[in-house]
């Protein structure tokens, strides 16, 4: 199906405010105990709750309006809903909080093994909206999929060390910045290895 075109603002906000109402109203709840059918749930469980519904619709909304999902976007979902629904239902913050690494761990992971197959699967995953050599594609793969395993690590290590306020703050703005200066430094690649489509465009 092609994908069709949507007011860049409002693709924003329909991908980043769920993430930022979850900031928000984790915030707000934080110190706040719920009693829900005789069980005692922490606010970032009771934030956590709202957040998987508001995820699904922002996602459905996206798709309606451009009558496209990335592959990422899809797999995202499916471990928000799996991971954030365990925690909820086992009323345990940790499944929620593994969520990135194993997102991390699931894509870096799947660029590895295509590129032990000599294939870039991020040129698949990115629908070809980057125009590279295929050389470029192939350095691409091998950063992003480092970037990838780090960025798991780094989750790991903090969840396990530090509180949840860290770990809420770290998710919210410090993983959405480390990727934004990642592909920032990697102007050169893209320069270097751009097609002529890139040059045009």
């Amino acid at each position: 199906m092609e994908q069709r075109q949507v007011n860049p603002m409002l693709k924003t906000a329909l991908e980043f405010g769920p993430i930022l109402g979850f900031f928000a109203a984790y915030l707000w709840l934080k110190d706040r105990i719920f009693v829900i059918g005789g069980t005692e749930y922490e606010g970032f469980i009771v934030v956590t709750a709202g957040f998987i519904p508001l995820f699904l619709v922002c996602m459905g909304a996206l798709w309606a309006l451009t009558g496209h999902l990335s592959r990422m976007q899809v797999v995202t979902a499916v471990l928000i809903v799996v991971f954030g629904g365990l925690s909820v239902w086992l009323n345990d913050d940790r499944f929620f909080k593994m969520k990135p690494t194993l997102i991390y761990l699931l894509f870096g992971g799947a660029l590895a093994i295509g590129l032990m197959r000599g294939e870039s699967w991020l040129q698949y995953v990115m629908d070809g909206l980057v125009p590279l050599q295929r050389e470029g594609w192939m350095i691409l793969t091998k950063r992003v999929a480092g970037f990838f395993l780090l960025l798991a690590v780094l989750n790991e290590v903090i969840w396990r060390t530090m509180d949840t306020e860290v770990w809420v703050y770290f998710k919210t703005f410090g993983l959405t910045v480390a990727i934004f200066l990642f592909f920032m430094f990697q102007g050169g690649l893209f320069k270097q290895y751009g097609t002529q489509d890139a040059d045009e465009e």
